[in-house]
């Protein structure tokens, strides 16, 4: 992104990095910034733990920036795991059922409780040390066993530990929700959406979504954001259960990576309504954009190779029906829209090459580490495999078109999520 032609400068973070536990290097680093500027600047957090620190030095940063108003340390509130589920338990917003264990005794009778695999979060995961061996955000847990020693961690990780119950990913289970907020938590911008495709498969961040009105979704974000008094940015992720209830699983108080999904018909999206109401300007009416889709190139195509499987495309003559279960219920028709690239732009094409260089240099590294890992033998008898087929003249059973040798999947095995991670 610092190539883009319309970045007009770049300057240094915080020296030694930014901890949102001790954000005194971040004031002095954005003082300097404002310095520099030489006029009040709008200040936008674009992850959590820079929205966690600027929160905490906004009082001293009023006369420099633009910031939005978000008392009693509110994002570090929402960024909580714990104290989210217990402000989704207060306001009735749907929320998977959460045990937060006081004993590793206690993480394992919750674990067989709440019916393995669970799901363990802990509770301030930018407390987390760097290159802590199995101390993941996020962790799939499979057995009782593995529950007490993640507990018995608990030390180490610097906060609480929280088990879910697991929500399985299928088709049209999960959804996101973006919005730009004004003081008392009135909307500017918002709308809702779902994930065509994640990276990872299943679990991870939006590789390919559209922009698709759901109420649920909608009355439960505009509800927690009212409730909260909640002024700036704000990302949702929700996940259906077998149910149909929307269970809004993470709390972002900051842009997600798909922002630009939810821009409407006249270019306006949830940072440019921010800036205009930072900055004492009137925001216009939102008017519409629904169908939209949005497309993070280098992700798509992970995730399209690995799940075998495209975003469903439609005619924009012929719409299909909804699908059975609530939003068919409801109506609900999917648009056609335009597509937001999440990279390319023919104005502008600088951002998109550094991508591609990148990515494809990953790609060469990592096919040349694997191979020095190969010995001699076993590369040619891979050699072997892939040629076999066009020596012969036709498709071998057990070999595919690409070469790599196929074999039966264990039923539990295609059953098995993904490894979750977070963004």
């Amino acid at each position: 992104m610092g190539r883009s032609r319309y970045l007009r400068a770049v300057h240094p973070g915080p020296v030694g990095g930014l901890d949102p536990e001790t954000p005194e290097a971040l004031l002095e680093c954005l003082t300097g910034v404002s310095e520099l500027i030489g006029r009040p600047a709008v200040l936008v957090a674009m992850d959590d733990l820079s929205a966690i620190a600027v929160s905490r030095v906004a009082p001293m940063l009023r006369e420099r920036f633009r910031i939005p108003h978000q008392p009693d340390n509110l994002p570090a509130r929402v960024a909580d795991k714990a104290e989210l589920s217990r402000l989704c338990a207060r306001w009735d917003v749907p929320h998977p059922e959460t045990v937060v264990p006081a004993s590793g005794a206690e993480a394992a009778e919750a674990a067989w409780r709440l019916g393995l695999p669970v799901v363990a979060k802990w509770s301030r995961p930018w407390l987390l040390p760097s290159g802590a061996d199995g101390l993941r955000s996020t962790t799939l847990v499979r057995t009782t066993a593995e529950a007490r020693r993640l507990y018995e961690r608990s030390a180490e990780a610097g906060s609480r530990l929280l088990l879910q119950r697991f929500l399985p990913a299928g088709p049209d289970t999960d959804w996101f929700f973006h919005g730009a907020f004004t003081r008392g938590g009135h909307p500017l911008l918002a709308g809702s959406g779902r994930k065509e495709l994640s990276w990872p498969v299943r679990t991870g961040l939006t590789a390919v979504g559209r922009w698709l009105p759901d109420p649920a979704v909608e009355e439960a974000a505009l509800r927690l954001a009212e409730r909260l008094g909640y002024q700036g940015i704000l990302d949702l992720d929700f996940r259906r259960d077998e149910r149909g209830v929307f269970r809004l699983v993470d709390f972002n108080p900051r842009p997600g990576a798909q922002f630009r999904l939810f821009t409407d018909a006249a270019g306006l999206d949830v940072v440019q309504a921010m800036y205009l109401d930072l900055t004492g300007q009137r925001v216009p009416q939102p008017s519409g954009g629904a169908g939209r889709v949005f497309v993070a190139e280098n992700y798509a195509l992970l995730a399209a190779v690995r799940g075998r499987s495209l975003p469903r495309r439609r005619p924009a003559a012929d719409p299909a029906p909804p699908k059975p279960g609530p939003a068919a219920e409801r109506g609900q028709v999917a648009e056609r829209g335009q597509v937001e690239a999440a990279w390319f732009a023919s104005d502008d094409l600088r951002p998109f090459l550094a991508m591609l260089t990148a990515f494809l240099g990953r790609g060469a590294a990592k096919g040349v580490r694997v191979l020095r890992g190969v010995p001699a033998q076993g590369r040619r008898t891979a050699r072997a495999v892939v040629r076999a087929p066009r020596q012969r003249g036709r498709e071998q059973p057990g070999v595919t078109s690409a070469g790599a040798v196929s074999r039966p999947v264990p039923p539990e095995a295609s059953a098995e999520p993904d490894e979750l991670v977070t963004r």
